[in-house]
């Protein structure tokens, strides 16, 4: 298996070394020449794997560098019910006869990105060592990524992690996860704007070829195909667990800022994954639904970025969105470069059609519209969602057909959203054992104008 960038670059590089370099040097992201097809044959072998053995099934059509032993131990070492709270690891739990919530959020974080940043964590240690090499660690997040990675990281050997965040912008919760952290190789900047200003950065210092290879900078944002990969395995396993045989067809909805996880989905119906619709939920930043509704693609300025009570999704340049272009586009990787470098750019009516074909739909959610399906959820079922999962099943809702059942991905427990719980419910939603006041701990963090230069100092004077 090799991978191909997705703006034109066409030298082949195998997964350990896309692992370690995130962007490709062209400023496109990496992709495998081609998906590997699952016949029915091979899904009805899988139906009733343990998670870890899926995962390993999956990552071997993927991953040819690193030895098949290796590769199982390390999933069977991160995927346990110790870590994930269940056997079934992404358990569902039914709001009815043909919908359900995907749970993804039983990690160390309490958020879905804890799936694949777990395993992630796994895969640089891995191969950083068999290398003897170092590597530091360059990220953004809007709230559940940072944590997710710094929690994976810590006290890895050979890992130092610096992770960029949109000062004041999250919710307390979530900075005191990321913040509160004392390790010697986590290293947390604020940045004072939005999250697309840190992404911007990121993807700045990683285009810098010369400062990236001296620093040996890499990422863990779902930029790094790594990452988006083992969230393909969640889809597979959503769908063994909610049909009883593979004649049946899933339709997945997403809470989508970034486009990583729902990009997953994208990447396991191109596998052949019996997915009718991959319904795509935005918050008012609803840059991904325009552009489903419409076919034009306009990312916001920093000022034009509405703060939300659904933080992890205030994003208005949706990074994995260009993986789908590419395949949109039958992988024309220059017309791909044109469009992803320009301000904006539109679809012809065409290539909007063609959207069709790929599953895709779209739906938006505003901050009441959050509140009344959390007091829904949990007067009809006794279920406490966090505000981003209740935007992805207000849109559900909208998008649902009654012949096909609806998997919505729960993104993240309600004790990281206390505030938005409150207005709802009028509860405070419960904590994991241990983190109770963490708000209260110290916290070790820079607060940074948005200057890549300025974090380019930072990252020189601390590695």
């Amino acid at each position: 298996m090799k991978y191909i960038s997705t703006r034109g670059d066409q030298a082949e590089r195998g997964f350990s070394d896309i692992l370690l370099e995130g962007l490709a040097p062209d400023g496109g992201l990496y992709l495998p020449k081609a998906y590997p097809k699952v016949d029915a044959a091979t899904l009805a072998r899988w139906r009733g794997l343990a998670y870890a053995d899926l995962a390993f099934e999956i990552l071997s059509l993927y991953i040819d560098d690193i030895p098949a032993d290796d590769l199982r131990a390390i999933t069977r070492k991160v995927y346990t019910a110790e870590v994930f709270g269940t056997e079934a690891i992404t358990p569902l739990t039914w709001l009815g006869e043909h919908i359900a919530l995907q749970g993804l959020s039983n990690g160390p974080t309490l958020a879905f990105k804890d799936m694949a940043m777990q395993l992630l964590g796994a895969l640089f240690e891995y191969e950083l060592g068999r290398r003897g090499e170092t590597l530091n660690i360059l990220g953004a997040t809007s709230g559940d990524t940072g944590s997710a990675a710094e929690y994976a990281m810590r006290g890895k050997k050979g890992v130092n992690v610096f992770m960029l965040s949109p000062d004041g912008r999250m919710s307390p919760f979530q900075q005191a996860q990321m913040f509160s952290l004392q390790d010697a190789n986590i290293h947390n900047i604020a940045i004072e704007g939005v999250f697309d200003d840190c992404q911007d950065i990121v993807k700045a210092v990683s285009n810098d070829l010369a400062f990236k290879r001296e620093h040996r900078i890499g990422t863990v944002n779902s930029i790094n195909w790594a990452r988006l990969l083992a969230q393909v395995v969640y889809y597979f396993a959503g769908y063994f667990q909610a049909t009883k045989s593979n004649e049946e067809k899933v339709s997945f909805t997403v809470p989508s800022g970034n486009f990583g996880n729902v990009c997953a989905g994208h990447v396991a119906r191109m596998m052949g994954l019996p997915i009718a619709k991959l319904v795509v939920a935005t918050n008012e930043n609803d840059v991904l639904d325009e552009f489903f509704r419409t076919g034009a693609y306009r990312p916001r300025g920093t000022a034009d970025t509405h703060e939300t009570s659904s933080p992890s999704m205030d994003i208005s340049k949706a990074s994995n969105f260009e993986r789908f272009v590419f395949d949109l586009l039958g992988r024309d990787g220059g017309r791909v470069k044109q469009h992803f470098t320009s301000p904006a750019f539109e679809l012809t009516a065409g290539e909007h059609m063609d959207i069709a074909g790929f599953g895709f739909v779209s739906g938006r959610s505003t901050h009441a519209d959050r509140i009344a399906t959390i007091r829904r959820c949990h007067a009809e079922h006794g279920v406490v969602i966090d505000p981003h999962t209740a935007d992805g099943l207000k849109v559900a809702l909208e998008k649902c057909d009654p012949a096909v059942t609806m998997l919505v991905l729960e993104t993240a427990l309600p004790a990281k959203f206390a505030a938005t719980i409150h207005e709802a419910l009028d509860i405070e939603p419960p904590r994991p054992a241990g983190l109770e006041g963490i708000e209260q701990l110290p916290k070790r963090v820079k607060v940074m104008r948005a200057d890549v230069e300025a974090v380019k100092a930072y990252i020189h004077a601390h590695v």
